[in-house]
């Protein structure tokens, strides 16, 4: 019996196509969330392709290099993190168990990346992942270009409506998502014209298309994504001529790109939401960037040490005083080493960021390092580290590893970048099996196909709280169900908390949901359920952070608090009329002492 299992050539496009492409172009979700069938498609997506990796590799391959085992290090840290912050932070449980499962799979990911260089597979799976970013472009250039030109034209289960007029956002309705997705585009295309897979001409055609759709994103992240590209056709002299005069060009390509639509705009009075973006004088990075960074900044003043616990950020960021905080409500710091500093502490935060540090130094130098038997140096290593450069670029100021349909692909592109193909590998391939090294993964990748079954199941039993099919019972009824859930109990908790009249009957809600994500009707509903509990300092407390938040959503909320005469219709108290007698309601009072988002917990 040999070790390997061979699977016909076509098979692997196949499976990058649905681990890759299929869930950038999903555009039919339904609430609670936008992305979350695109998210589910990435994880069975991957998990069939792991899958067919794993069972083609040698059984006695995996990684042994430091950068490897650095990387893999540093996701098992933040698993642990993940755990830690429901054992000792109170993070809800739905929450940890979604984001350690996440870490895993991008764990596997990493693994498998890894091994199938070592096993001399990484090409050809790079290969099928390069031909599903190609399909995934043209894909997701077609629906921008749509939504850009034909803005009527999607009905936004086939093509997502434009998330922002006049800007290409793609199916996953977001403009810097669309553009990363397109430069990982750019970067496929160029590699498989370089390997011959397709004519360097069509290459290049694609490539432009690419660029174009980038700048009607209007990303700034995407246009200086544009200008690395340039710097690799500068830098990489083992590039062709051809494939350097391209990528050279693709910053005049971005520029005649905008100058045609500009005329185009002018000439037909539609939106450009590139040349509003982009206007003269603004700053590069919008005001309210600046200002989350600080308030993370003066959060990890306050928990230097231990963090505020994994995925916490938004939960301490919005119960801290910051009269001057931006009035979007922010989940994250947009930045991935202030958010690794701010939920896990200094010490693991530099030992997280250290280790992936070092798996990207060694990266860089098997990008650049001699190929083997005198080959030309790593191509394929070189274009998949520009990918992760570019993700990485991107999580600077975003966060796109946040979604798994970014997660998984960076993952295993990382891998790839940090193995070399060991001959004895290969060599052992055609040997009779010895072992059963490789039969875990095989496993963890059907378990990984299960997971994401499974919580496409789960999440259904909380769909039918928000969008109720024809059948659908009481909404009471519906939301015990719904907080059933494994993974998605707190929307469930949201739904009981901010549909009732008295919020302060399901104080057990606000448990769970506020950790998720803190929004107008969420504060209120929590501010009035303590109040109703008698918890008046904390009732306060929460009002007077919503308050900060300028948002018009609470005008009503805090009409109550008007002088009589003053013209506004106030709402009445949330507490009974006889209380409201003796004490102003809580968002009309200071909190009588001082506290922290820890007390909340």
């Amino acid at each position: 019996m040999l070790r390997t299992h061979p699977t016909p050539d076509g098979a692997w496009p196949a499976l990058a196509f649905f681990a890759i492409a299929f869930p950038t172009v999903i555009a039919f979700n339904v609430a609670p969330s936008a992305t979350f069938f695109n998210q589910a498609a990435a994880f069975i997506g991957w998990g069939g392709f792991l899958l067919v990796l794993a069972a083609s590799m040698a059984r006695r391959t995996l990684p042994s290099s430091g950068g490897a085992i650095a990387l893999l290090a540093s996701l098992a840290l933040l698993v642990t993190a993940s755990i830690a912050a429901s054992i000792f932070a109170a993070a809800p449980w739905t929450l940890s168990l979604s984001s350690a499962g996440t870490l895993l799979a991008a764990t596997l990911a990493a693994t498998l990346g890894a091994s199938a260089q070592r096993a001399d597979l990484g090409e050809r799976a790079f290969r099928a992942c390069c031909i599903a970013l190609t399909i995934a472009g043209i894909l997701s250039s077609f629906i921008g270009l749509v939504q850009v030109f034909a803005p009527n034209l999607p009905d936004g289960d086939w093509i997502a409506v434009a998330a922002i007029a006049g800007r290409a956002t793609g199916n996953l309705r977001q403009p810097n998502h669309l553009s990363s997705l397109l430069l990982w585009s750019v970067v496929a295309v160029v590699w498989l014209g370089e390997r011959r897979v397709i004519y360097r001409e069509i290459a290049a055609v694609l490539a432009f298309v690419f660029v174009a759709v980038v700048m009607l994103s209007a990303s700034r992240t995407g246009a200086i994504g544009v200008v690395t590209l340039a710097a690799w056709g500068l830098l990489d002299r083992r590039l062709s001529r051809t494939t350097r005069l391209v990528l050279l060009s693709l910053p005049l390509v971005f520029a005649i790109a905008w100058g045609g639509t500009a005329l185009w705009a002018d000439a037909t009075q539609e939106t450009f939401g590139t040349q509003a973006r982009f206007q003269v004088g603004g700053d590069y990075i919008s005001s309210s960037r600046y200002v989350i960074w600080a308030n993370a900044l003066t959060l990890i003043a306050m928990h230097p040490w231990l963090g505020v616990g994994f995925g916490e950020f938004n939960f301490a960021w919005t119960l801290t005083p910051f009269p001057g905080r931006p009035t979007e409500f922010f989940d994250h710091a947009h930045n991935m080493v202030l958010q690794f500093a701010v939920e896990l502490g200094l010490p693991l935060a530099a030992l997280v960021l250290s280790l992936m540090l070092y798996a990207l130094w060694r990266a860089l130098r098997n990008a650049i390092a001699s190929g083997r038997n005198g080959q030309a140096p790593g191509p394929m290593q070189r274009a998949a580290f520009v990918m992760v450069l570019l993700v990485g670029m991107h999580s600077q100021l975003e966060y796109p590893l946040w979604y798994a349909y970014f997660l998984l692909p960076a993952a295993f592109f990382f891998g790839l970048c940090l193995e070399q193909p060991d001959p004895r590998e290969i060599a052992a391939a055609a040997g009779p099996d010895e072992g059963n090294v490789t039969r875990p993964f095989v496993l963890a990748s059907m378990a990984l196909i299960l997971g994401g079954t499974l919580a496409l199941y789960d999440y259904m039993r909380i769909v039918v709280i928000f969008a109720p099919p024809a059948n659908a019972g009481p909404l009471e009824q519906r939301i015990a169900d719904g907080r059933r859930s494994i993974l998605f109990a707190h929307h469930a908790d949201y739904a009981a908390g901010t549909v009732t009249d008295h919020p302060g009957k399901v104080m057990k809600a606000f448990q769970r949901a506020p950790h998720y994500l803190l929004d107008v009707r969420l504060m209120q509903a929590w501010a009035t359920a303590l109040e109703e509990n008698g918890e008046l300092d904390k009732a306060s407390y929460v009002a007077a952070r919503l308050k900060e938040f300028r948002n018009e959503q609470s005008a009503e909320f805090f009409a109550v608090c008007q002088p009589a005469g003053s013209g506004s219709s106030p709402a009445g108290p949330p507490a009974s009329a006889a209380f409201a007698l003796v004490v102003p309601p809580s968002q009309c009072r200071a909190p009588g002492r001082s506290l922290r988002f820890s007390d909340f917990r």
